[in-house]
């Protein structure tokens, strides 16, 4: 047994290559440990090195190329250096670890070393002998260990040697010629080699294969053993290259038909026929089976087996077979003749529209109506329901209670922001990627023909260059059109009628006005403060508690500091806001009780800041006093009512009248509206006759980030403007809505349920409305006609008598 080196030599780990004695192998570095134990080999006098290949990962690694770049120093004018150089490459994120190295490896001399401006290295090594690695080890990034030099077992070199190298001889021969990765030149220099340990190691560096079994190559030490090994292997691979030459002239003939994917897939199936496998057409029988079982109408079967055709008689793996493979599969997908069950029960529907929602009386009684008529005729209903209110108000959640009292399959198609027709329409199958559009993918989802189907944001549909999708939608709500409704993609009419379409929109003034004639709209108002809080009680906190883990006798939020967060915390139409304190709440409770689950708090008005913080909606001091100037006018949004606190300044000037707050156009025309009144009564008002000539007034609407617009702050806006110029203030308890003509007449506005919760939410308990409204009223809740002091006026005087305070 040879004795262990002493000292340790660095150590350069292989990843797919394997050298052998007598080898001059050129090996590209380009990772950082390798090129340190090359930097380290040079700094001995004998420049040792030691080259070890590393064990295959789990994943499966690509056969490796022949190895040409070899010179022995034994047959140097017999073997041609090749060009190439062998590539020695290392994953960069791989551990460094020594436990996946084999210990069997070369010794080898480091010649000559070039190193390159991107810092990666190309070293000459010359492979002397086979050796055995011990105690491999990292020590600061270099890689190390002792080593034990392995002899070869030495053989007699008798008859059945000279026959082993002989046969070996002539089966590399047949081998060169099957193959065109060796040439004959190579094949001349290697008959000269009578060694068979030589011999086992020249043909094992030609063979193309995996670098575990080049590994084993190097690792029999005796060289009869190793050349039957090599021998054997070499017999395997002239075996594997017969098969593929018998399968290149089974399709040979076919050459000149088809393109050359045509080729690979005749390769596939003479692969399988050689297998023993005949199942290479089950995609295409399945597809027919498939076909044949559907319940699907005549002309939709026939465009099938019309694609099936196509699809057989083209090859196997282009891009135009993977399309029509899924348009089949789209289309078989499609519930052709599946319905669930309708049960229109009123009974039932209230129960469960009682159970999901608080209030919202007239809404319920309107989808009763709906369904009443549904259950009396058989013909298809030809309104389309649209809920129209501010976000949280419970549109959605509303039709996902009519189709579940109607047990019908729910399905939504959300389409803000869309401005590409193909969206609703579908793309047509000549694009690539195309697909089918929103409403039938909905269907699809849906599983039933006659599904519930949530139309979400009708309204913000955009107009672009590529098409108009409000357009595309006509067709779609039209119930005289779409029980032969087309989409681009499926290019076959489907059966829209019994589909219960429901639109959902926060306005109706940008819609596109046909669509907007289609759709029957029921308006979903903001919650009052009453109505927040019983939905609070009913639903939003016990949704909660089971979210968050917390049990009831635990966590107590009382009304106060429900209220508290309705008037301080939040203000809003509905109650997402509110949900989202509740969570907010139950959150930093949470803490509390994991870090003592004997805790129990309630929640009250004075404790809420612990758990909410600051409250984010006070009115200041200076509001609670009457202000000259500072007027508090309704306005109705899409989101709900807002009180907008409009102030006018009068300055020194000529004339000049300044609006800021981002107003829009029928705003500011209020506001010319509103000065020209003041001056044409500058008697009645005590106004100075040349009020225009010798000052500026300035009118801004607070919140200048938010848009406004409208006529209905028009009495607001002229009652701001007497008071900045008479010096007189206005009442802070008074909130105000009423379009104004010049002659001082108000005219009626809408929205005025919302913006009564907008005077409620801000502590205003004194609304002035147009008299036109007063028939409104009737329609408000009781909760909020006992807390209103309503002032009905229909002239400008009555406002200015009840509103401005003197001097």
């Amino acid at each position: 047994m040879n004795k262990v080196s002493k000292k340790f030599i660095p150590v350069l780990r292989l990843s797919d290559v394997v050298v052998y004695p007598s080898m001059i192998a050129p090996i590209f570095i380009t990772k950082s440990d390798a090129t340190i134990a090359v930097e380290n080999s040079l700094l001995t006098e004998d420049h040792k090195i030691l080259l070890v290949l590393e064990k295959p990962s789990k994943k499966a690694k690509e056969p490796q190329e022949v190895i040409e770049s070899v010179e022995f120093t034994e047959l140097t004018e017999f073997i041609e250096k090749s060009e190439e150089d062998l590539t020695h490459s290392l994953e960069e994120d791989e551990e460094r670890t020594t436990e996946n190295l084999y210990d069997i490896g070369i010794e080898g001399k480091i010649i000559q070393v070039l190193k390159f401006p991107d810092g990666s290295v190309k070293a000459l090594v010359e492979a002397l002998h086979r050796v055995k690695l011990h105690d491999i080890q990292y020590n600061d990034n270099l890689l190390q260990a002792k080593y034990e030099e392995l002899q070869e077992v030495s053989i007699e070199e008798d008859e059945k040697i000279k026959a082993l190298v002989k046969y070996t001889l002539e089966r590399f021969n047949e081998y060169i010629k099957r193959t065109t990765k060796i040439n004959m030149d190579s094949f001349m220099s290697i008959t000269e080699i009578q060694s068979a340990g030589k011999l086992a190691d020249i043909l094992a560096t030609y063979l193309n294969i995996d670098v575990d079994e080049k590994q084993k190559v190097l690792e029999l030490l005796n060289a009869h053993e190793r050349l039957e090994y090599v021998t054997t292997v070499l017999s395997r691979e002239i075996e594997l290259l017969g098969i593929e030459e018998a399968i290149q002239e089974k399709v040979k003939y076919k050459l000149g038909k088809s393109q050359k994917e045509y080729l690979l897939r005749e390769k596939l199936r003479a692969i399988k026929e050689e297998l023993g496998s005949e199942d290479g057409i089950d995609e295409l029988d399945e597809y027919k089976q498939k076909i044949e079982e559907a319940k699907v109408p005549q002309k939709v079967k026939e465009q099938l087996d019309k694609e099936l055709s196509r699809l057989e008689k083209m090859p196997a793996y282009t891009a135009e077979t993977a399309v029509i493979r899924t348009y089949i599969e789209t289309v078989l997908e499609l519930p052709w003749d599946k319905k669930t069950e309708d049960i229109i029960d009123l009974e039932r529907a209230k129960k469960i529209l009682d159970e999901d929602h608080h209030g919202l009386k007239d809404v319920k009684e309107r989808i009763l109506e709906f369904l009443a008529v549904k259950k009396l005729s058989e013909k298809p209903q030809p309104t389309i329901i649209c809920f129209v209110g501010p976000p949280g108000v419970g549109k959605t959640s509303l039709a996902r209670s009519i189709a579940r009292s109607l047990n019908k399959n729910f399905a939504q198609v959300s389409l803000g922001g869309i401005n590409d027709e193909s969206e609703i329409r579908g793309h047509r199958r000549t694009y690539i990627g195309s697909m089918p559009g929103r409403i039938i993918r909905a269907i699809q989802d849906a599983g039933s023909k006659n599904p519930v189907i949530l139309i979400d944001e009708i309204e913000k549909m955009i107009k672009s260059h590529m098409g108009d999708p409000t357009a595309a939608m006509l067709e779609v709500l039209d119930p005289s059109q779409n029980s032969n409704y087309t989409d681009h993609y499926i290019d076959l009419p489907f059966d829209l009628s019994e589909v219960f379409f429901i639109a959902t929109a926060n306005s109706l003034e940008p819609l596109y006005k046909p669509l907007r004639d289609r759709l029957e709209t029921i308006l979903l108002s903001g919650y009052t403060e009453e109505e927040k809080i019983h939905i609070a009680q009913d639903f939003l906190i016990p949704r909660q508690f089971d979210t968050n883990g917390i049990q009831e006798d635990k966590l107590i939020i009382e009304e106060s500091a429900i209220r508290e967060i309705i008037s301080k915390y939040t203000r809003e139409a509905g109650v997402r806001e509110l949900e989202r304190s509740f969570a907010k709440i139950c959150r930093k409770f949470a803490i509390e009780l994991v870090e003592n689950p004997e805790t129990q708090v309630k929640v009250n008005a004075k404790n809420l800041f612990k758990y909410l913080g600051i409250p984010k909606f006070t009115r200041e001091e200076a509001e609670k006093k009457p202000q000259i100037g500072l007027v508090h006018g309704l306005a109705w949004t899409e989101f709900g009512g807002e009180i907008l606190e409009i102030e006018t300044s009068i300055m020194p000037g000529k004339g000049k009248l300044n609006l800021t707050g981002r107003l829009g156009e029928i705003m500011q025309e209020s506001a010319k509206t509103a000065l020209s009144y003041a001056r044409s009564n500058y008697k009645k008002l005590n106004i100075p006759p040349d009020i225009q000539e010798k000052y500026d007034i300035h009118i801004h609407a607070a919140d200048g980030a938010t848009p406004k617009d409208g006529p209905s702050a028009g009495i607001a806006l002229t009652l701001a403007i007497i008071s900045a110029i008479t010096h007189r203030p206005i009442r802070s308890d008074v909130a105000m809505t009423g379009e104004i003509t010049l002659r001082g007449r108000v005219l009626p506005i809408g929205g005025l349920r919302e913006k009564c919760i907008a005077a409620l939410r801000s502590e205003i308990y004194n609304v002035i409305i147009p008299k036109a409204n007063k028939k409104d009223l009737q329609d408000l809740p009781d909760y909020i006609k006992e807390k209103l002091n309503f002032k009905i006026v229909s002239s400008m005087e009555e406002v200015i008598d009840f509103a401005l305070l003197e001097k």
